[in-house]
């Protein structure tokens, strides 16, 4: 395709796959916020409960939506996607925190917002990953809507979220991990979180822009200094004192995180103007795809080893950690992974005119839509998780959610990236 139909391709594909897909069996107009426990193939809703993770998204996206600068819709539909939002962040400013005094938020809620727990004795703040996704939400839109109490409200959580990986008093469902260990999803996720509330900031509070800039350098070394090791393989597990270990815990990659991650550093060496540190981005990027590609059967592997193709090394001393279990699925393949693929390899051929991106984003695209969307175009959307060899699995990812935040993120990037290439 030549530049012209692909933004046309992709267009098509988030309006009338993704959009028409979501809009409007998501609002749950009785209680506020949205309702996205789908099945796997999206034909029954089998849970009224909201997870914070998911409503986050949700607000981040239709904000997103409804301030992006390319002009593929109109007026009236910018100004739905706004009101979709305003009612997502109200009803997550309203119920998403354990108490008006206590900054954390839950893990669930019922449908009308009641908080609940995972199981009987677990604690509500389950995940501070919940935290980073509604922070996104509310600072997008705040940025959206003008709204600066929305923005107050992601500037206080972010503050206590930070505080508490400072103070290392936090959860990582639905990835926990021994204090023993540090994981790549952490500076990750503050990472983009930080560059997500910048935004917001340098229309709201100018003054704490500095700050969060500062926050996303440190993440981003974090990462690029103590998860990268020699070979360019970004780990997804590091001991505490940021060191390489030999369990099969620390000897494995999660290609679509760094994959993820690849642009979230791209964004942050702009930002915080450090140009030099995209050679080293970039071949990390490349190792990803190289290890993470199932020769095979094609698509991304959901884990792989640091060498590539099924992670390996000693079980023993890592045998009970819940990351180490998730391994048995390392074949998968996972929509968000492929969603990811396809923005990142675009932006690093623009980024470097490194004709190697090109060809893999064009592989990368014929996996994809060839594997993932869903067969029936009435239902449209994407299948969220394939067997190895691409058949359909009906298994929970994280959440038992249906989620269509990675793939309208990178389709609405792509296309924003595309329209400025053609300017």
């Amino acid at each position: 395709m030549n530049e012209r139909d692909l933004f046309a391709f992709f267009e098509s594909a988030l309006k009338e796959s993704i959009l028409g897909f979501w809009l409007p069996r998501c609002e749950d107009k009785q209680f506020g916020g949205f309702l996205n426990c789908f099945d796997n193939k999206g034909e029954t809703l089998v849970s009224y409960d909201k997870y914070a993770w998911s409503q986050g998204r949700f607000v981040w996206l239709f904000s997103r939506l409804a301030s992006t600068f390319v002009p593929m819709f109109s007026d009236v539909e910018r100004k739905e996607f706004l009101r979709l939002a305003a009612q997502g962040a109200n009803f997550l400013m309203k119920h998403c925190l354990i108490s008006e005094q206590d900054w954390r938020c839950v893990f669930v809620m019922d449908r009308d917002g009641s908080h609940k727990s995972v199981t009987p004795d677990s604690p509500l703040d389950m995940s501070i990953y919940a935290d980073c996704f509604v922070i996104l939400g509310l600072g997008m839109y705040s940025y959206a809507a003008g709204d600066g109490n929305a923005y107050q409200f992601a500037k206080k959580l972010y503050i206590s979220a930070t505080q508490r990986i400072h103070d290392g008093k936090y959860n990582t469902l639905p990835y926990p991990l021994s204090s023993g260990y540090r994981a790549h999803g952490i500076p990750m996720i503050f990472s983009n979180t930080a560059r997500e509330l910048y935004r917001a900031a340098l229309v709201h509070d100018v003054s704490f822009a500095s700050a969060l800039v500062r926050d996303m350098d440190g993440f981003s070394l974090d990462i690029l200094d103590n998860f990268v090791d020699e070979h360019d393989v970004l780990h997804e597990v590091i001991t505490n004192k940021n060191q390489f270990f030999s369990q099969i815990l620390g000897q494995h990659q999660n290609p679509g995180h760094t994959i993820e991650d690849v642009w979230f550093l791209l964004d942050t060496s702009d930002i915080c103007k450090h140009p030099e540190r995209k050679a080293k981005i970039l071949r990390v990027m490349k190792k990803a795809l190289v290890n993470g590609w199932d020769e095979q059967y094609g698509g991304l592997l959901h884990f792989c080893g640091v060498d590539g193709g099924k992670p390996d090394g000693q079980i023993l001393g890592v045998e009970d950690e819940p990351m180490t279990q998730q391994l048995s699925g390392w074949a998968d393949k996972l929509w968000w992974v492929h969603s990811e693929a396809l923005y990142s390899t675009l932006r690093c051929y623009i980024e470097s005119s490194d004709n190697d991106f090109l060809d893999w984003f064009k592989k990368v695209m014929d996996y994809t839509f060839a594997t993932f969307p869903h067969p029936n175009r009435e239902i449209g959307e994407w299948i969220q998780i394939r067997s190895r060899d691409g058949s359909m699995q009906e298994k929970v990812v994280a959440l038992p959610v249906k989620d269509p935040f990675h793939i309208a993120r990178n389709f609405i990037l792509i296309l924003e990236m595309l329209a400025q290439k053609s300017e």
